[in-house]
């Protein structure tokens, strides 16, 4: 009885993952379709707990204003905090701000400054990262938690690995992440030559908007916009 119990749980697990590749088959259709009528986009990633009057809010919203009028649009993570700020930022601009959302227990709202006919939802969070690295330009790094490492460093590891074309990754705020990229240089590359010295050179630390902006421009006079994969 046992084991025709286990051979029944068995099958009923297998039944629910065969149904399951319908559902990432048409998330993955759904942003394919959407995000590739957008045009040209930057990502910009933070944490969902910043606050409005935070520093860092204050200046995820002044880098996607700066680079929204130069002829990017904002892809953000469609939720509170940087997220909220940098569609907010695009949307005064009058730019494109899309909205790629993801439900989650805690923490994910979408914000007001999405366009509301660029807000897509996701039930996966790695059919989500594929339409942020298919579609984004650049990744700009806000401070933030585990899902902003996430982010930034399947990025890296992509771009490092040769599965997707070098775009800009740059991380915003030299206090924040200098420790973390002190660890890679000391413990990653010099201590245990884990990684190459012109891997950390795939990565921009800055501070200002107008840094940003320098970075992307000098980046794609030698790139053309298009897909990264």
């Amino acid at each position: 009885m046992r084991n025709e119990q286990k051979n029944k749980n068995w099958n009923l697990v297998k039944t629910n993952d065969s149904w399951a590749i319908f559902k990432i088959m048409g998330e993955f259709v759904n942003g394919y379709e959407k995000l590739s009528r957008i045009g040209p986009c930057v990502s910009i990633f933070g944490s969902a707990r910043t606050k409005p009057d935070h520093e860092y809010y204050k200046l995820a919203e002044r880098i996607a204003e700066k680079i929204t009028n130069n002829g990017y649009g904002v892809i953000t993570g469609g939720g509170p905090g940087i997220m909220e700020a940098g569609n907010k930022g695009a949307h005064l601009a009058g730019g494109t701000s899309v909205g790629l959302n993801i439900t989650l227990p805690f923490e994910q709202h979408d914000n007001p400054y999405i366009d509301s006919d660029k807000s897509i939802d996701f039930d996966y969070f790695f059919v989500r990262k594929v339409m942020f690295v298919k579609y984004s330009q650049g990744f700009v790094v806000m401070p933030g938690g585990f899902g902003t490492l996430d982010e930034f460093f399947e990025a890296l590891t992509l771009i490092q690995t040769h599965k997707i074309d070098k775009f800009p990754l740059i991380l915003v705020g030299s206090k924040f992440w200098s420790g973390l990229w002190d660890w890679v240089k000391d413990t990653l590359l010099e201590a245990n030559n884990n990684v190459s010295p012109e891997d950390l050179d795939l990565v921009h630390i800055v501070d200002h908007e107008d840094e940003v902006l320098e970075i992307l421009n000098n980046f794609y006079e030698e790139y053309n916009l298009s897909p990264n994969f």
